[in-house]
């Protein structure tokens, strides 16, 4: 019996040694609690999704895409929250000539600040910007400009993303865009 108990106990302690040491393809964590003077062995899996890349190619494009929602997630999360700001301002707004004036005002502070830093991003990274901006907003870029700026300068700004192969009504799925998502979550940019 005790030779039993002895194995066991050196058993929990290997496997205490060995989850502990979190590789970089590990999600396993262990922890200990204890209850009424007795310790428990507390398994905790976190989500996480392998994938084996079939070619340089493919690594180097998933390197580039991380790098690309590094850069381009802050800006997105920056228009949800001035979206997000508009909108509790301009409820507070009666009249139509002041939400008018105040949208065209806010518009103006945004180019302002943003126009030259934007103006940096690749297509790609553009393209990308459209996409997390309807994952932050639950809306397409479509849908809020032309809910801010009218019908006229929505179709503008389309044909204008058109000549760089992008389109405004782009919607996030996180399913087709799993890896988008597995970035996000992985580098906590939430």
């Amino acid at each position: 019996m005790k030779k039993l108990a002895l194995l066991i106990s050196f058993s929990l302690f290997a496997i205490a040694g060995y989850a502990q040491t979190k590789s970089a393809d590990s999600a396993v964590v262990l922890r200990k609690m204890f209850m009424d003077g007795d310790t428990f062995y507390v398994y905790s899996f976190d989500e996480f999704i392998l994938k084996e890349f079939d070619n340089k190619a493919d690594k180097e494009a998933y390197r580039r895409l991380v790098r690309n929602v590094k850069k381009v997630m802050p800006y997105a999360k920056l228009a949800a929250f001035r979206i997000q700001m508009l909108e509790d301002n301009l409820n507070q707004l009666t009249s139509r000539r002041a939400q008018k004036k105040y949208i065209k005002a806010t518009e103006d502070a945004i180019m302002d600040e943003f126009k030259e830093q934007l103006k940096k991003l690749s297509s790609t990274q553009g393209k990308l910007l459209i996409k997390l901006i309807h994952r932050e907003t639950g809306n397409t870029t479509f849908e809020i400009l032309k809910k801010y700026r009218g019908s006229a300068s929505t179709m503008f700004y389309g044909m204008w993303a058109k000549m760089y192969n992008a389109d405004i009504d782009t919607k996030f799925d996180p399913i087709e865009d799993y890896q988008i998502e597995y970035i996000i979550k992985n580098a906590k940019l939430e």
